[in-house]
């Protein structure tokens, strides 16, 4: 009697630990019953038939999916490997477990063909310089397609662009064919500038002659404080014809002062 007691009492346990579920926050439960979908449970504590409810779990998290390296023809007849990261999320459990066999794969196999398809349309310099665009119309594709399954992507970034060698070192020379040319247009630019000062100034020195004679007398005292060596300068004669004047009245002044 004792041991039938025994026996039920264990029944009793084994039976309610199988229909007692507990899922977390970020789980949910999608219940079958006798092979039909009743809908989803959870989060938390509740209970299900034992040998007639069969649950299906699901994280509700966003999944990061790496997408491996994909083989790319360029519209411009270049080949590239590029690779991607996927970031999505089951929005609807029921649908994600009912509509596809495997969410993970399948998301993981359109995001591959989807990546190989977009980027074959494109050229190589989109590819380089307009990643935030591609991006998103990658991210558009992906998530009108994965909709049907209850998931939602929110993002998809390109990762890495690996070139072949003869592409790098082409780039390599344009690039420095860039730089070349910005230097060239950089100095021209300046020599245009400092050939338009010195017509201004120019301009200023001839409407002031005086101005001349002061530039002078000031390079001579910069090269005197700069060198110890004797220099000889022509004077200009603008400078000299005050004193020759002043030589000459003296003269006529001795002449008249002799008569």
């Amino acid at each position: 009697m004792q041991l039938s007691v025994l026996t039920i009492a264990l029944f009793v346990i084994l039976l309610l630990s199988s229909a007692i579920r507990v899922l977390k926050e970020y789980e949910r439960g999608v219940i079958f019953r006798l092979g039909r979908m009743i809908g989803a449970k959870g989060p938390g504590i509740f209970l299900i038939i034992p040998l007639v409810d069969k649950m299906v779990k699901v994280s509700l998290r966003t999944v990061v999916m790496d997408v491996p390296p994909q083989d790319i023809i360029t519209r411009d007849n270049v080949s590239v490997k590029v690779n991607a990261v996927v970031y999505f999320r089951v929005m609807e459990p029921t649908r994600a477990i009912v509509e596809v066999e495997d969410y993970l794969y399948a998301t993981s196999q359109l995001s591959q063909t989807t990546l190989r398809s977009i980027l074959g349309e494109s050229e190589l310099d989109e590819l380089l310089s307009k990643r935030e665009k591609i991006n998103s119309e990658l991210q558009q594709i992906l998530d009108t397609h994965t909709d049907p399954w209850g998931i939602k992507v929110s993002q998809v970034e390109i990762k890495h662009v690996d070139l072949p060698q003869e592409m790098q070192r082409a780039m390599a020379k344009q690039a420095e064919a860039e730089r070349e040319r910005r230097a060239k247009i950089i100095n021209a630019e300046g020599e245009y500038q400092a050939s338009a000062k010195l017509l201004e100034a120019g301009e200023v020195l001839t409407k002031e002659p005086i101005t001349l004679q002061l530039r002078y007398l000031q390079t001579l005292r910069e090269v005197a404080v700069e060198n110890n060596s004797t220099i000889i300068f022509p004077l200009p004669i603008d400078l000299v014809k005050p004193f020759l004047k002043i030589a000459e009245l003296v003269k006529d002044v001795k002449k008249t002062e002799e008569k």
